[in-house]
């Protein structure tokens, strides 16, 4: 068990899975807040937005259209970080000069695809049932598989698996063989999200990215100084049976807030049995995934009855890799949610989180405690169930002071474009 002195000290925690080390501050959750304030979203969106480049049948920024899609909907993002075709680049030699000793690049080739979650333009995951995030999981298969190397054992395992084709059909295949597939969301315009029409990004790289080598090298060593174990199906066993930081866990699956969390709210979810990627899943553990991700992100959007902000990521095997690297991975999602206080006031990663190592004021602990409290049904249908409080859709409205988009009310004082407002007394 954790000691409980930690919740009133400071002090650092080790992160095992990169190798790095966390400040955590609980103190600092005292102190009065002057800072700068998010703005929550305000607006109800409509299910179908004729100008939104994702929804289905329009067009997008490139001239194309999209189809009458009614499941999930991928193609190659209009405006890729990585292209397939680019002039070719060679490093200069090493000839002992400091430029050679000193600047280092190399050319990252690769393919960048969006997915749209469904046709719903205000569907996002938290509103979503398992049985509805299980298409997006699939599809997230589909395209791992698609790029695996043919000569890995994932790709052997992959060809007697029964996973739906796309509803759109097979995608072009890529030009190379890529090294990763990195696949995540940004949710909200505080994580930089440009369309508020529910997808996720896919990006496939030539290179192995940052974050995934780290997290490969770490669990690599555990597994040789640890006979064999694998350091995630440790971690989430001791977790489980620890209890302090588990948020929700099914037969397959736990999720909780790291011991070594940065984020406020972070959450790592990880499969209780080795699971190197994607393709080691059954159609019963896909469907617990589903459920798994359901339940943290209608836990996110009930804990300040907002739409919650958050990056979201899958770590996984690599495309193509040593036999090490792929026994070694063990596939886990990590959420990084910048909300701390309330739905107004995030965490910035600065100052001494930039210079020094990252730092956190609330213990993992005491935001396992919160989310494992914000369970049931999502805010928002109670609010559409109770309209008559207060303003519309609530007691002081949705996300904003007494009301939607306004003081007492949305767009009108004390109520919906006018006085007192419709459904509601002020």
């Amino acid at each position: 068990m954790t000691d409980p002195v930690l919740n009133d000290i400071s002090h650092r925690r080790f992160n095992l899975l990169r190798g790095s080390w966390v400040l955590v501050s609980p103190h600092r959750t005292k102190r009065p807040w002057q800072g700068m304030q998010e703005s929550p979203s305000k607006t109800t969106l409509p299910e179908y937005d004729p100008k939104c480049y994702l929804c289905p049948s329009n067009t997008r920024a490139n001239g194309e259209q999209n189809p009458k899609f009614e499941n999930t909907f991928v193609f190659v993002n209009d405006y890729s970080a990585v292209m397939e075709e680019q002039q070719e680049y060679r490093p200069d030699s090493k000839d002992g000069s400091l430029a050679s000793r000193l600047l280092r690049a190399e050319a990252v080739t690769g393919k960048c695809y969006v997915i749209c979650f469904s046709p719903s333009h205000n569907l996002t995951l938290a509103d979503m049932s398992p049985a509805q995030i299980v298409p997006i999981i699939q599809t997230w298969t589909n395209i791992y598989v698609a790029h695996l190397d043919p000569k890995s054992p994932l790709a052997k395992l992959a060809s007697a698996m029964n996973i739906p084709q796309l509803p759109q059909g097979p995608l072009a295949p890529p030009n190379a063989q890529y090294r990763y597939m990195q696949i995540f969301e940004n949710k909200g315009t505080a994580m930089g999200c440009s369309n508020p029409h529910p997808h996720g990004q896919i990006w496939t790289t030539t290179s192995l990215p940052e974050e995934p080598a780290n997290e490969l090298v770490q669990l690599s060593k555990y597994r040789k100084d640890h006979g064999g174990s694998h350091m995630l199906v440790d971690y989430a066993d001791l977790e489980s049976n620890e209890k302090t930081r588990t948020v929700f866990e099914n037969e397959s699956f736990w999720a909780g807030v790291p011991y070594w969390a940065v984020w406020p709210f972070e959450i790592m979810i990880v499969p209780r049995q080795h699971k190197r990627s994607l393709v080691d899943f059954t159609q019963n553990e896909r469907a617990q995934l589903a459920e798994t991700i359901a339940e943290i992100t209608r836990r996110y959007d009930n804990l300040f009855e907002t739409q919650f902000p958050y990056s979201m990521g899958l770590h996984q095997a690599p495309l193509t890799g040593t036999a090490d690297e792929i026994e070694s991975s063990h596939f886990h999602i990590h959420f990084y949610p910048p909300l701390l206080r309330s739905a107004t006031v995030r965490k910035f990663q600065v100052g001494y989180e930039m210079m020094a190592e990252p730092q956190r004021d609330i213990t993992p602990e005491q935001a396992a405690e919160r989310l494992r409290a914000c369970d049931g049904e999502l805010y928002r249908r109670k609010l559409e169930a109770s309209p008559v409080r207060n303003g519309v859709n609530g007691v002081n409205g949705v996300n904003g002071v007494n009301g939607t988009n306004g003081v007492h009310g949305t767009n009108g004082v004390n109520g919906v474009n006018g006085v007192n407002g419709v459904n509601g007394h002020h």
